[in-house]
């Protein structure tokens, strides 16, 4: 990203699938004070088209954790009405950064160690995690590459489950357990807004599971914003 940009540089348009306020709000607080030479506005997907600047450019930025086909043609269908001067950055994972909040919000309920490092004489809080998402196949299958890198990180098996259809979570947490893994944690690839909050903790206390809290408004997300506003201002 660059340190300065002109004052025609085109407009960063944060578009969140669910309500402005909260989670979405505090995401663009942080790349604000992390990017003062951007001009970010925040918008819901329905409310993008009010949103777009007039006579400027703009890279609209999906606060999604996935290509969510069904987000992403609505965004489509604003953009194109509007003609040229937007284009669309892909969601922010998979990506190492989404990987790394990932782990954050894991140890921070001491679920995973902090560090890196797989030290031989401590063992691990957990045997294995589950990555969970919403959106049903589609979602679990595009995390599955968000779930590789979380696994690298940890080195312990993580496999990405439903947390609104079937195969679910408890189904994950069979497969793992019938495979020597007893300790299972579960750790939600949401921003915030994609399910109420207690569907997360359900999950995880129907299988005697701990669980993360949703990314939220972690650095590493307003980072993947930046990035994804960066890589297509550098096009």
């Amino acid at each position: 990203m660059p340190t300065s940009l002109p004052p025609d540089a085109p407009v960063l348009v944060l578009a969140t699938p669910g309500d402005t306020a909260g989670v979405a709000e505090e995401i663009a607080s942080v790349v604000r004070v992390d990017n003062p030479q951007i001009e970010v506005r925040l918008t819901s997907v329905a409310g993008l088209a009010d949103s777009l600047p007039s006579g400027r450019e703009a890279i609209v930025v999906p606060l999604l954790t996935w290509d969510d086909p069904v987000v992403l043609a609505e965004i489509g269908k604003t953009v194109a009405a509007r003609g040229e001067g937007v284009v669309v950055t892909e969601a922010l994972g998979p990506h190492p950064l989404l990987a790394e909040a990932l782990h954050i919000r894991l140890a921070e309920r001491g679920l995973a160690r902090a560090d890196r490092v797989r030290l031989l004489n401590v063992s691990s809080p957990v045997d294995a995690v589950i990555l969970a998402t919403v959106g049903g196949e589609r979602a679990v299958h595009a995390v599955q590459a968000t779930a590789v890198l979380l696994a690298s990180r940890l080195t312990l098996p993580v496999v990405a489950a439903s947390l609104d259809s079937e195969p679910g979570v408890a189904v994950a947490a069979e497969r793992l357990r019938a495979a020597g893994a007893d300790r299972l944690a579960v750790s939600p690839c949401l921003i915030g807004y994609e399910a109420p909050r207690d569907l997360v903790e359900r999950a995880a206390a129907s299988i005697n599971a701990g669980h993360a809290e949703p990314l939220g408004s972690h650095s590493a997300v307003a980072e993947l914003v930046a990035r994804a506003y960066g890589s297509q201002l550098a096009t």
